[in-house]
């Protein structure tokens, strides 16, 4: 998507598309037709036709000839259109699918007016109107169904570009692209000097995939680029509902809300601004340890840091209208974000990670801002351990990925389900390590003193008739048993 147009952007864009020799796939001229049947098909077939020619928008302009591309003045006005009683823009996006950026620009050419509706291209998957793909051949609108090698070649498409290679927008002047982004805050995190010089500058980030070069000496700022480095995501329509949204309630649910914010920053830029806001807004426990009373974060910060880097990374950018979300309650924490995982929840601390978002994950490992590959859950592990609180759940409700931390609870207030899933993840943890769950281990785990061993056995039982872990060596001598995940 793009920025906010001005007028003269505006004007410009008109000229350029005007000097086309005739109509292209991804652009069409009107007079008057104001259908709203036939400008939902033509934005199911400019955005599909868009992804197709690699443009980053198609465009629908009225009041110009489609022949001479004359200007010749339009009646239509979307700003007053409606189909029954509702709004032209909001019947349209209701019978899209997916949900893609468009935006209807009103403009008065030589005293004429002129309408320029902006379509964002297609992406994942092809647009649909009222569940029927189209596509422009040439300058008709066809069905996509019809034309089954361009389905193909449009499918390829979507296959070979991932989110972060996408355009957030596109051809701006190089001091304009400066402005956009958080610059100083990229080379702050290499802890790199800022080079001398505007040309340097655009080209260390143009290396690392926040920038593109495009022609005539402008620029494409990337999703990459936007999605880290952002001064504003506001500027960047498409990707501002991909903001981190924190929210604090009060008591265990949903019912009243204390607090709410809504980050307006690139995650890499504003970071550790946002962990810290989230540290703030956690409840506090007093803790004695010899004889010394202490107040610490119900959570650890760095199981908090590593877990809110992952909801960034791993989060599936092409559900629209869907961001990671952090929701703070008195007794535990839920950090959500858009895609399902990759791997089984079971085995988020065994498996090597598998990342749709590849180039963001590159660069946050790089910034120090998540932990090597592969690590982060093992470290979420420890750290809920360190500070004995209830094991994590992490669940995949359609569509999304949750993980959840809880407060601290005595062992005889945690329910048999959770002390199953301590004593799985006990022994995940230990596996990564090359090591075993002990009696000794889980008593050491859940601060039991070994005259309770007995209820520590009793545990492990639990967890081994719920199927989560099995003995290394069944013959053993009781005080020797070992034991492992049950897919170790």
């Amino acid at each position: 998507m793009t920025v906010d147009r001005s007028t003269e952007y505006l004007l410009s864009l008109l000229q350029e598309l005007r000097k086309l020799p005739r109509e292209t796939e991804w652009v069409e001229f009107k007079h008057n037709n104001d259908n709203p049947e036939e400008i939902g098909e033509y934005l199911s077939a400019l955005a599909n036709a868009a992804a197709l020619t690699g443009k980053v928008h198609a465009y629908l302009v009225w009041g110009v000839t489609d022949d001479t591309h004359d200007v010749i003045g339009t009646t239509f006005n979307p700003a007053k259109a409606k189909v029954g009683n509702e709004e032209l823009e909001s019947w349209l996006l209701r019978h899209l699918n997916p949900k893609i950026n468009f935006r209807f620009y009103p403009l008065q050419v030589d005293e004429q007016q002129v309408v320029l509706l902006e379509i964002g291209a297609a992406f994942r998957h092809p647009v649909q109107f009222k569940n029927t793909e189209f596509i422009r051949v040439g300058s008709y609108k066809k069905k996509l169904k019809d034309f089954p090698e361009k389905e193909r070649e449009l499918w390829r498409v979507f296959d070979q570009i991932p989110f972060e290679r996408g355009v957030a927008v596109e051809h701006v002047a190089g001091d304009e692209a400066l402005r956009l982004l958080d610059y100083p805050a990229y080379f702050d995190l290499l802890e790199l000097p800022i080079p001398d010089g505007r040309a340097a500058i655009l080209y260390a980030l143009k290396e690392d995939g926040l920038l593109s070069s495009c022609p005539a000496g402008k620029w494409n700022i990337t999703n990459l680029g936007a999605l880290l480095f952002a001064k504003k995501l506001d500027e960047f329509p498409r990707l501002k509902r991909k903001a981190v949204r924190v929210i604090h309630y009060k008591g265990k649910g949903r019912v009243h809300t204390l607090r709410e914010h809504v980050g307006n920053k690139g995650y890499a830029g504003d970071f550790e601004g946002l962990i810290s806001l989230i540290m703030t807004l956690v409840p506090a426990n007093e803790v004695i340890e010899q004889a010394l009373r202490k107040t610490l974060p119900m959570f650890p910060e760095l199981a908090v840091r590593e877990l809110v880097a992952n909801a960034l990374i791993h989060q599936n950018f092409f559900v629209t209208g869907a961001g990671p979300t952090v929701e703070i309650f008195a007794d535990r924490i839920e950090i959500t974000n858009p895609g399902e995982p990759l791997v089984d929840t079971q085995r988020f601390v065994d498996s090597p990670p598998k990342s749709r978002n590849e180039a963001l994950a590159s660069l946050l490992r790089r910034f120090r801002i998540c932990e090597e590959r592969g690590s982060g859950i093992d470290k979420v592990i420890s750290q809920v351990e360190l500070f004995q609180l209830p094991a994590p759940i992490f669940e995949a409700p359609t569509g999304f990925t949750r993980a959840v931390l809880f407060a601290h609870q005595s062992l005889t207030k945690m329910s048999k389900a959770d002390r199953v899933r301590a004593c799985y993840f006990h022994a995940c943890l230990k596996w990564v390590m090359r090591d075993y769950l002990t009696n000794a281990s889980l008593r050491a785990r859940f601060g039991v003193v070994e005259k309770n061993k007995a209820a520590v056995s009793r545990y492990i039982r639990e967890a081994i008739e719920a199927g989560m872990i099995k003995p290394v060596d069944e013959t053993a001598a009781r005080k020797m048993m070992m034991y492992v995940p049950y897919w170790a």
